[in-house]
């Protein structure tokens, strides 16, 4: 992994400094009173800091560049994080997993299972910031996982730990905001899934999951939660604002961790499944492109696969259509047109299957689209499957 090299015309601020290196478990050592402070790594072994308190003194950018070249060059696992976090302001999540002891599993094992559930968990805070629904499926997960993409996972090697550090700012000339509401929506959507857990634990209702949805808790958190607490006795999760921007309105500046552990699946695995039968259908009329359609016999209905350009926040979904509007989206297809259909999008298929379609009419779309559907057809001239030969 790349380490930022510090640019000398440019020095941190040292309390920023000065609050990653206790964040990490460096110690401070004393030093001299009102000019600079010592700081030795967690081992207590290895090269030790020189941090000043202020810009104020003449010698302060020697000491802080000197600090900063000693990170570098430092054996401390934590050094890296520490130069990652200056680097860029970033708020900090952590993941910590209680492995159970005997018959544990192999590091990479366990590595790959809190690197996958935290992804889970992560997306889950996306899909929050985006909006509130108790089973989102796949809607808005294409900007959900965009939202992933500026965030560096740095895993602990025995799989036990992982820290992500999510950017405050979005990188220059990025059109996405920063990671922050990414961040306050998770810790949020956590805690009131905590508070609901303990709720049906204590009283087997499980109402309060019905109100937690407004603070973010979906089905696609209470199933990533399941996938990181499962083969272990438990997850905690912290949060630790970025030193250089301090916490957002509203949050306390060190938030207690959330933990869950094994006790807390059967609640969490029945409000997932609530979540699911409970989202509503939603109606729409779709703007959209065939990708394929299929059908048993040369007449009568078939099935379609469509790019969804417009009316759902969806990429694509499936319809069975009558058999006129079977035909008509097949002669779109072939003049490289585009089809509207209305229908109901079900929540039980993630809304990627659209019911009751119909109403098919072809539309035009932009030169651009047009050349991409020509160019689509001419390379995938399996797009029409019939187990006929017949027209």
């Amino acid at each position: 992994m790349h380490r930022p090299t510090h640019d000398p015309r440019h020095h941190p601020d040292p309390a920023v400094l000065g609050a990653l290196l206790a964040r990490h478990g460096w110690r401070r050592r004393g030093g001299a009173p009102g000019r600079y402070s010592r700081w030795t790594p967690p081992e207590g072994t290895g090269t030790s800091l020189l941090v000043p308190v202020g810009h104020a003194f003449p010698d302060s950018a020697d000491l802080l560049a000197e600090a900063l070249t000693a990170l570098e060059r430092s054996a401390a696992p934590s050094a890296r994080d520490i130069l990652l976090a200056l680097h860029r302001p970033s708020d900090e999540i952590r993941w910590c997993q209680e492995i159970p002891g005997p018959g544990a599993p192999a590091a990479w094992s366990a590595q790959e299972r809190l690197r996958s559930g935290a992804r889970a968990l992560l997306l889950a805070g996306a899909l929050a910031a985006r909006g509130r629904a108790g089973h989102h499926g796949a809607r808005g997960r294409r900007q959900a996982e965009a939202a992933l993409d500026p965030l560096l996972a740095c895993p602990d090697p025995e799989g036990r730990r992982l820290t992500v550090f999510v950017p405050v700012e979005p990188p220059v000339g990025a059109v996405t905001e920063g990671g922050r509401p990414l961040v306050t929506a998770l810790l949020r959507a956590l805690q009131a899934a905590r508070d609901a857990t303990d709720y049906q634990r204590a009283t087997g209702r499980p109402d309060a999951f019905d109100a937690a949805v407004g603070a973010g808790v979906c089905q696609e958190l209470t199933e990533a939660l399941v996938a990181l607490v499962g083969g272990a006795q438990g997850i905690r999760i912290a949060v630790e604002w970025a030193p250089a921007v301090g916490p957002p309105e509203g949050f306390a500046a060190r938030p207690e961790p959330v933990e869950f552990s094994a006790g807390d699946l059967p609640a969490l695995r029945e409000a997932g499944a609530r979540y699911v039968r409970h989202e509503p259908s939603l109606p729409v009329r779709l703007t959209a492109t065939v990708v394929r359609m299929r059908r048993e016999a040369p007449g009568g209905p078939g099935t379609v696969r469509l790019r969804v350009l417009t009316g759902a926040d969806v990429t694509q979904v499936r319809a069975t259509l009558a058999e006129d509007d079977y035909r008509i989206a097949g002669h779109a297809h072939l003049a490289g047109l585009a089809v509207t259909v209305s229908g109901r999008l079900e929540s039980r298929a993630g809304f990627r299957r659209l019911a009751d379609a119909g109403g098919v009419l072809p539309v035009r779309v932009d030169e651009a689209e047009r050349d991409r559907l020509l160019k689509s057809l001419h390379e995938n001239l399996d797009v029409f499957e019939e187990k006929h030969d017949a027209g």
